[in-house]
């Protein structure tokens, strides 16, 4: 819902730090794969409990995320690149809460279980949209340039490092956001069978 809103915030800079990167010979696969590290790094420091330090590497994780998108508009987009962009941030949307579980298995353990079952089905929607919208050749840049349709929804990007940061900051807290997140999820999944609904039948 707000990642229209986040990205005009954030381009210019990360246009900027693109400029940079392109004049340094950086890929943008490299940057993905870079970030998608970092994250990896942001989930593993959570299931030690090393919770500000994963606070911290998921955000650089993220600024990595949009930066490689900067980066491919210069240099010039490609499918492997959607391709890859799009496979490494479910990755780390899984990640995250795996990382939790991991940090508690008995306290996250089913919260954990619930926001990994809801973004799996989201996801699912996700992708199966994008692929009939582009079949139906109904695909638009309305959100900015994408190698994939990205349909709206009250869970995006945006809301959800919102939430695996307040999970960072209030670990114990975990099992409410988790449940509350997958249930904003689920809506979302919800909503975009709905929409589907309208427009392929």
């Amino acid at each position: 819902m707000l990642d229209g809103w986040a990205r005009r915030k954030i381009d210019p800079a990360l246009d900027a730090m693109a400029a940079r990167l392109v004049r340094a010979g950086v890929s943008a696969n490299a940057v993905t794969w870079g970030a998608f590290a970092v994250g990896a790094a942001a989930a593993l420091a959570v299931a030690h409990g090393w919770f500000l330090a994963g606070a911290v590497f998921l955000l650089i994780s993220r600024l990595g995320d949009g930066l490689d998108g900067a980066v491919a508009k210069r240099r010039g987009r490609t499918d492997l690149g959607g391709f890859l962009d799009i496979t490494l941030d479910f990755a780390f949307y899984g990640l995250i809460p795996l990382g939790f579980v991991v940090a508690d298995q008995q306290a996250n353990g089913v919260a954990g279980a619930v926001l990994l079952a809801a973004f799996y089905a989201n996801g699912a929607s996700f992708l199966a949209y994008a692929i009939m919208d582009e079949k139906r050749g109904l695909a638009s840049d309305a959100r900015g340039p994408k190698s994939l349709f990205f349909t709206t929804g009250l869970a995006e990007a945006t809301e959800t490092i919102a939430i695996f940061l307040a999970m960072c900051l209030f670990p114990r807290w975990f099992p409410v956001l988790a449940y509350g997140f997958a249930a904003v999820t689920v809506y979302t999944t919800v909503a975009r069978i709905v929409l589907a609904t309208r427009a392929f039948r």
